[in-house]
């Protein structure tokens, strides 16, 4: 009989969800940085055996929205309860149980298992992390707690092992060589973002959005033109920096990262525009893939 099944991560930003997606997976899917709102889309990584497929889904960090992108970020993780077969809820150590005390009510009245995994457990010690535990399983008594470090990958293969325990009977979704559902433009653009969010400091990587306009592949390269929007002219001189270091600095470290990931030499071109206040505007964020018609 074979196994198949939707296994969704949701969270509050910062707690590493996208550090436990790659140690899953195996793949670097999700790009992960130290800073809050690194993943705005809902971004799929799958698992395949022959006889067992997994489809994790990593999902924006669960925040109160303040402007129409965080609204869709929260439209994404919110959509992750509705079809998930196997719910992973990450926190960690540091943040308080009851920052989003709406979305925790959602997922205790989900029905389809819950793991509730306590990530960043070498920043505390045992009392502490008991205590984190008698809190959490207070306010989720069904979900299944976990302590991880997904960074260091501690207790990462139980959690594997009670995913494969727990997942349905049901013919794959998707085809058994395929590992992720975004197409290869779409992780040009993560690499450059992450690249800025790394950089940058303040309010800039969050007025950032990247856009790939040339994609042209052969068998030993990729000629790549990528253009980075923001949304002031003022920000657009900070990302280029003084004589175009800071953006030639972000290009050089993407184009590294771009071709560990793709296995061929890449050509990269980027290009710094202004779209004003496209964070705010339903049309920029349908074009930007943010929303749908």
């Amino acid at each position: 009989m074979h196994k198949a099944g939707f296994v969704n991560i949701v969270g509050n930003p910062n707690v590493g969800k996208s550090t436990l997606m790659n140690a899953l997976v195996g793949e670097r899917i999700s790009i992960a940085t130290f800073k809050a709102q690194t993943t705005r889309h809902r971004i799929m990584g799958i698992y395949n055996t022959d006889d067992m497929q997994i489809v994790f889904s990593d999902t924006p960090g669960v925040l109160k929205p303040v402007y129409k992108l965080q609204e869709s970020m929260l439209n994404f993780s919110t959509s992750a309860l509705s079809d998930a077969d196997i719910l992973l809820y990450v926190t960690d150590v540091v943040e308080t149980p009851d920052k989003h005390n709406d979305f925790i009510d959602k997922v205790s009245k989900m029905e389809v298992p819950v793991l509730l995994l306590i990530n960043k457990i070498d920043l505390t010690d045992q009392e502490k992390l008991v205590k984190i535990v008698e809190e959490w399983s207070a306010l989720l008594p069904k979900a299944e707690v976990i302590p991880i470090s997904a960074k260091s990958k501690f207790n990462v293969d139980y959690v594997m092992k009670r995913v494969k325990e727990l997942l349905p009977d049901s013919p794959p979704y998707f085809g058994k060589d395929q590992w992720t559902d975004k197409p290869a433009r779409f992780f040009v653009t993560e690499i450059i973002r992450e690249k800025i969010l790394l950089y940058y400091d303040k309010e800039i990587p969050y007025s950032v959005e990247v856009v790939v306009e040339q994609f042209k592949e052969d068998a030993h390269k990729i000629h790549i033109n990528a253009v980075i929007y923001v949304e002031r002219e003022s920000q657009k001189g900070i990302i280029i920096g003084h004589q175009g270091k800071a953006l030639k600095k972000v290009a050089t470290e993407a184009r590294r990262d771009l071709e560990r990931f793709f296995g061929k030499s890449i050509y990269l071109e980027t290009f710094v525009k202004v779209d004003k206040d496209w964070r705010s505007s339903d049309k920029e964020l349908r074009n930007f893939g943010y929303q749908q018609d």
